[in-house]
């Protein structure tokens, strides 16, 4: 990927249309640009209209007038370090294609794999309606994910972030009926936001919180874009952790199970914070590369 001004032909295919271009074209300009054919599909994708299988159909179709503009600005928010993700204002997650913007942290496969632990909790307890609660719900990525998932859950969502919660309900509103209705969402920090007369009833709480250090150092393509409130925890990036291992004995049915993302030098304080709060079962699960990922505390 390069920085820098637009290269000639990408302003000139903006400004004033060829005769006969053809997505192919643009193509060939912005893998050019970007130094990646695959970035380079998913912007023609998103700006022909024309994803999956059907986009090399569209490769020779002419460029109609007003997807330039479109194409032309995601090639260049790309080129200047802003994620693909939020550059196309949205990505798969398991089922799902969620809206993503600088609002919320860009979902990522291994909080798939946190999904699919908290599914096989759910199956787990075996109610007939299950009591889900995600915590720092962010893209709605998690709550959603449970409620396509699982039929007869119904799901609470949090978050402290009036702005994250703003995308997560755009997203609700995307899965449409009958998941949508069965997802409710709050703001409010952690456990603040559900109603009370839920203590001690949820099947199982999950949540992706904050686990990076103050001291971490990330990408800046991490640092200078994605919300600090939802990558940063604190000094030791385990502050966000110890909150709601600690909350969630009370939160919980007794059959009940706690599901939480932790970075993997993190494990073995994830696992004696979830004694020390009187989890009887506590283990850690790997993300699809082997590393520890997954908290997961049962009542």
């Amino acid at each position: 990927m390069t920085t820098g001004e637009p290269e000639p032909e990408v302003r000139q295919a903006a400004a004033a249309p060829q005769v006969g271009l053809t997505w192919r074209h643009l193509y060939s300009l912005a893998t050019e640009r970007l130094g990646s054919d695959i970035e380079a599909r998913r912007i023609v994708e998103r700006a022909s209209g024309r994803e999956g299988p059907d986009w090399l159909l569209t490769l020779d179709e002419p460029v109609q007038k007003r997807a330039l503009p479109f194409f032309d600005e995601m090639v260049e928010r790309r080129a200047a370090g802003e994620p693909l993700q939020y550059v196309l204002r949205r990505w798969g997650f398991r089922t799902l294609d969620l809206l993503v913007d600088r609002r919320v942290l860009i979902p990522r496969p291994e909080t798939e794999v946190v999904v699919e632990v908290a599914i096989r909790e759910l199956r787990r307890v075996d109610s007939r309606r299950p009591l889900v609660a995600d915590l720092g719900t962010g893209s709605g990525a998690i709550a959603l994910s449970i409620a396509v998932e699982v039929p007869a859950a119904h799901v609470w969502a949090t978050d402290a972030s009036e702005e994250a919660l703003a995308v997560a309900r755009a997203n609700l509103a995307g899965i449409g009926s009958p998941a949508a209705v069965r997802v409710r969402m709050a703001r409010g920090r952690w456990f603040d936001a559900l109603p009370v007369a839920f203590r001690g009833e949820f099947d199982v709480v999950v949540s992706n919180p904050p686990y990076i250090a103050a001291s971490e150092l990330l990408p800046a393509e991490v640092s200078d874009w994605e919300p600090q409130s939802a990558l940063v925890a604190g000094p030791s990036g385990t502050e966000a952790i110890a909150d709601i291992v600690a909350g969630a004995v009370s939160w919980l049915a007794p059959s009940g199970a706690l599901v939480v993302e932790i970075a993997p030098h993190q494990a073995e304080h994830a696992r004696a914070l979830a004694h020390g709060a009187g989890f009887g079962e506590v283990d850690v699960r790997p993300d699809l590369n082997g590393r520890a990922r997954v908290l997961v505390a049962r009542r």
